[in-house]
């Protein structure tokens, strides 16, 4: 599984946003030249992480954007969810979706599930406050490795 581009400019820009985190607002400009992401990029993601109640805008003198929860509480999961919609490795576990030439027999399809929500849980446990850190990338990895490894069971199925 590979994350869209957007999706990566999203955690880009959310992790940029969280580095102002109790400072004053910042503006998608801001956060556009913060980031080297072109300006239309950062404005399609401020109003796509912001209808999924991850940045708040407020307009007028001193407006601008901010996180709308701390950044402890907002997930790696949260934000790949807010532009690519749920995760999921394979489309047949949505509702509705019926496009497979194999669903009438597939023995795999009750299992995605499962596979999902490992996925889902595994991209839950890594804070943004994690991903907006100062520490050396190396470390951060470390981190959430251990993180992961401590969520998951013997046979690697999310606790």
């Amino acid at each position: 599984m590979r994350l869209s581009n957007l999706a990566d400019y999203a955690v880009v820009t959310m992790c940029a946003a969280a580095r102002h985190c109790g400072s004053a607002r910042v503006s998608a400009a801001e956060l556009a030249e913060e980031t080297g992401l072109p300006a239309p990029t950062v404005q399609k993601l401020v109003s796509l992480l912001s209808r999924a109640g991850l940045l708040r805008a407020t307009r007028g003198s001193g407006g601008g954007l901010q996180l709308a929860r701390p950044a402890a509480a907002i997930t790696l999961a949260d934000i790949v969810e807010a532009v690519e919609g749920p995760i999921a490795l394979t489309s047949c576990v949505e509702q509705g979706r019926h496009d497979c030439a194999l669903e009438g027999s597939c023995n795999v399809r009750p299992h995605w599930t499962i596979v999902n929500d490992a996925l889902r849980g595994a991209l839950a446990n890594v804070p943004l406050t994690q991903l907006s850190s100062p520490f050396a990338s190396s470390e951060v990895e470390k981190q959430v490795r251990e993180r992961v490894s401590t969520s998951l069971d013997t046979n690697g199925v999310l606790l």
